[in-house]
């Protein structure tokens, strides 16, 4: 338990910045799900227009320090992948 000003003070700053974070992560996650959700439909306009939605709130993630940069950078690329594959599937 926190016992001096300082202590407690940052145990406030911690609980503030841990729901910012877990709202962050949520909504990269939720983003993800919804392209992953395009690609499953086989749609392919669809998982591009998802995916060039998702990719700068997933690197943005990054930048704020919810995620590593190369997690982000491996998530984007990964997705972009798979819609391209989807793409010329589809073509």
């Amino acid at each position: 338990m926190a016992n001096t000003p300082s202590a407690k003070k940052m145990t406030r700053k911690i609980a503030k910045r841990t729901a910012v974070n877990r709202m962050r992560r949520s909504r990269m996650r939720t983003f993800i799900r919804k392209v992953e959700e395009a690609i499953g439909s086989g749609d392919a306009s669809r998982a591009k227009e998802a995916l060039s939605v998702a990719e700068p709130i997933i690197m943005r993630s990054a930048q704020k320090g919810v995620t590593h940069h190369n997690t982000a950078s491996r998530k984007v690329s990964r997705l972009a992948k798979r819609v391209n594959a989807l793409a010329r599937a589809s073509a």
